[in-house]
């Protein structure tokens, strides 16, 4: 197995280890959140936020000797506040290369499982190809969710599901404005986003509604989603319930800020690469097709499997999300 192989597979391993005496005390501060032009940028109202500051807490985790890579945990107060206290705190992990910056940097957005074994490994590959990658944990996912809690980000409660995505737009956008606020960590010219599976349609929202990110990394993604699952044989148990709340006209209306077909105008005026997988049993190949032709027909690559299958392509997809991320096309 290649060594870049190896250790990233042994990143997704990672504990949360207390700093050991005469290591570096954790930096705190504030950034601010201040963009008065996104009406003009096309940023939807609801994913608008007037200028604030937070607060922050930096801390590092490991250094990892034989590739120079640290890895840091990142904390501020989301901009929502609910009532679960715990979500009510943004964690990321950012994972930084060897080296002196400015790096090119991604946020990268997990899968639904949510344990971000994913997350990390996509960041601990970026690392070590010289780019920064900060894996930003999702409203009700990881550290952000009780011990013991039955709360998703995603459930049969439609309204507040789409309060989640919303809250997640919001925190995202934050830790893009801290990341803004370091230009001689980061290189604000090639920011990017990375997402897969649910993290991919979440993360299309958000960087269609974040104009500093420019470089667009969706694997197994898909729009218009109401059209692509409601045919789904995973979405025929739910039928009897969207007809009692109006069919799939009524459900299209409630979807709509949280698909990512409806921000299609936004992700045109993007550097954008969807990398699918043909025999998609989740997201359907169609959904997939969709959101390439409503967003320009970027760059797309095809991969012959299923939607956990695409595993087996772990080398040329980790490529392709580099190269894209660096500002490839």
């Amino acid at each position: 197995m290649p060594h870049r192989v190896i250790l990233l597979l042994s990143a997704l391993c990672l504990p949360a280890l207390p700093l050991q005496a005469g290591e570096p005390k954790p930096e705190t501060g504030t950034f601010r959140f201040d963009c008065p032009t996104d009406e003009k940028d096309g940023v939807a109202e609801r994913y608008r936020m007037p200028a604030c500051a937070f607060d922050y807490k930096l801390s590092l985790r490991h250094e990892l000797k034989s590739t120079g890579v640290r890895v840091y945990d990142l904390t501020f107060p989301s901009p929502v506040t609910t009532a679960i206290p715990e979500n009510n705190t943004v964690h990321c992990e950012l994972f930084l290369p060897a080296g002196k910056g400015p790096f090119p940097v991604a946020v990268v957005l997990d899968i639904l499982q949510g344990n971000a074994l994913i997350a990390r490994g996509q960041c601990m590959w970026l690392a070590q190809h010289g780019v920064a990658g900060m894996v930003v944990y999702m409203a009700h996912y990881g550290p952000r969710r009780p011990p013991g809690s039955s709360t998703r980000l995603i459930s049969t409660n439609i309204p507040k599901s789409i309060e989640g995505v919303k809250q997640t737009v919001l925190d995202v956008r934050c830790a893009v404005a801290w990341l803004a606020s370091r230009p001689e960590q980061f290189d604000a010219k090639n920011l990017g986003l990375v997402g897969t599976s649910l993290g991919s349609l979440v993360g299309a929202v958000v960087a269609a509604n974040e104009p500093r990110i420019k470089n667009v990394c969706l694997l197994l993604p898909g729009g218009g989603l109401v059209d692509a699952f409601y045919d789904h044989p995973l979405g025929i148990p739910y039928r009897p319930l969207l007809a009692l709340v109006g069919g799939k006209f009524t459900l299209k209306l409630l979807i709509g800020p949280v698909d990512p077909l409806t921000y299609a105008k936004q992700l045109r005026g993007k550097n954008l690469l969807m990398l699918c997988a043909s025999r998609d049993d989740i997201v359907p190949p169609s959904a997939a097709r969709v959101l390439w032709e409503a967003t320009g027909k970027q760059k797309i690559v095809w991969y012959d499997a299923t939607h956990v299958g695409i595993a087996a392509f772990l080398m040329p997809v980790l490529n392709e999300m580099t190269d894209h991320i660096r500002g490839g096309k």
